[in-house]
């Protein structure tokens, strides 16, 4: 029902992924879907959703984001869950115990973060348009955290040898660093060009980039394990797997 992240974290630090299993909905968003956009019953997702808040013993309901593949991060220092509205952003940010930040995937990458301090956490949805268009960057540099102080966990999310992207995806990843050609195997040739793209490679250079060296990563494929993951590209509608992280006092 839970992955953990396989980092060494500090101790009062709490970090999950979800899986698809454990819940109540309905194929195709069979059984633990935690979205509200995807067209299961409403009243399943919240029951759903109060399954992971008593599963997960979490402090309190987690914040979730309105995600847009935007390059917005949320500062949750500024805001009380009592009067929480989800808004439209692909991040957030806390330094206070017991707030829950959350990111919704099924093939996106989820990204957890937190300082060796365990003084901050932070969660990030990023798929290939937010990485293009820099939410993992502009999320970074917003933390009251060096990034050299930083751990940061790769969730469950579509690997490479099952992203087949144009050459539209190579031309812009290509454009923004030419390092970035490394992470895209060339498949096939005219008359259409394809390739398959890393995006936890393009991640993991971004980060690299930033100054963020202590990366870990779950090597979960959505994709390819039906029976746990949610994944858009192989079910096209489906529900969409939840990544969390939170202080403890």
């Amino acid at each position: 029902m839970f992955i953990n992240p396989n980092w060494p974290a500090a101790d009062n630090i709490r970090a999950l992924s979800t899986t698809r299993e454990g819940g109540l909905s309905l194929p195709p968003y069979d059984s633990f879907n935690l979205a509200t956009h995807v067209g299961d019953q409403l009243d399943t997702v919240e029951q759903n959703r109060q399954i992971l808040t008593e599963q997960a013993c979490l402090p309190e309901s987690p914040f979730w984001l309105e995600q847009q593949h935007t390059v917005d991060a949320i500062n949750l220092d500024k805001v009380s869950s009592t009067d929480w509205q989800p808004v439209i952003a692909d991040a957030s940010w806390t330094t206070h115990a017991n707030k829950v930040p959350v990111v919704m995937t099924a093939d996106c990458i989820p990204i957890l973060v937190t300082n060796r301090a365990g003084s901050l956490v932070c969660a990030i949805h990023a798929g290939w348009k937010g990485l293009a268009d820099g939410i993992v960057t502009s999320t970074i540099q917003s933390l009251p955290e060096k990034p050299e102080n930083l751990l940061v966990w790769i969730g469950p999310c579509i690997r490479q040898s099952n992203f087949e992207v144009g050459t539209d995806l190579f031309d812009l990843f290509v454009d923004l660093n030419h390092e970035n050609s490394q992470f895209f195997k060339h498949i096939k040739s005219q008359p259409v060009v394809k390739y398959l793209a890393d995006l936890p490679g393009l991640l993991s250079l971004e980060l690299q980039n930033l100054g963020v060296t202590d990366v870990y990563d779950s090597e979960l494929c959505t994709f390819t394990d039906k029976d746990r993951f949610y994944s858009y590209r192989r079910d096209g509608q489906t529900g969409r797997m939840a990544s969390m992280i939170w202080m403890t006092d």
